[in-house]
């Protein structure tokens, strides 16, 4: 399979599971409510988040439109380093497949709710990370998995220097 076939499947998959999990936890479950699954480490607990990570920007008037801007613009630049790479940068491809899905799935609900839905609430006794969904958790991965590939990349360009 090609690397569009890739990207579309991975975009289309996530797309699915973050919008499928947000529709369920709205429907459910009521806004604040907190269902543990694993005492201690880990709730559902549904949070809606206006701003961006760590409710970043959660105050501004002018964030919905700029959030927007900055999707469109991340997506964009993704296609284009899609486009760019080589047929054996196989993880770069995945990365950045996961990175798009999971910028267009909080974009639909920022145009459709004008703020995020977030219920994995992951925390350690009393200190909890920020709420996260699926998105943030596909960009994050794609992050991490976009990184690992830089390092394998420069260390494939020393050995063939050398």
């Amino acid at each position: 399979m090609n690397r569009w076939g890739v990207f579309f499947i991975i975009t289309i998959v996530g797309l699915v599971v973050d919008q499928a999990t947000k529709l369920y936890v709205d429907r459910v479950m009521v806004l604040h409510q907190s269902i543990p699954v694993i005492d201690g480490l880990f709730n559902f607990t549904y949070l809606r988040n206006r701003g961006a990570a760590f409710s970043f920007l959660s105050d501004a008037s002018w964030r919905l439109p700029f959030f927007i801007g900055v999707t469109l613009v991340a997506a964009v630049v993704i296609v284009i380093a899609l486009k760019k790479m080589r047929d054996d940068q196989k993880l770069a491809q995945v990365s950045l497949a996961m990175i798009f899905s999971g910028a267009i799935g909080n974009l639909i609900d920022r145009v459709r709710l004008g703020e995020v839905i977030d219920f994995l609430d992951v925390y350690w006794k009393t200190h909890h990370w920020p709420a996260f969904n699926v998105a943030d958790s596909l960009i994050c991965v794609g992050v991490a998995l976009i990184a690992l590939d830089m390092l394998k990349e420069e260390r494939r360009q020393q050995a063939t220097s050398e």
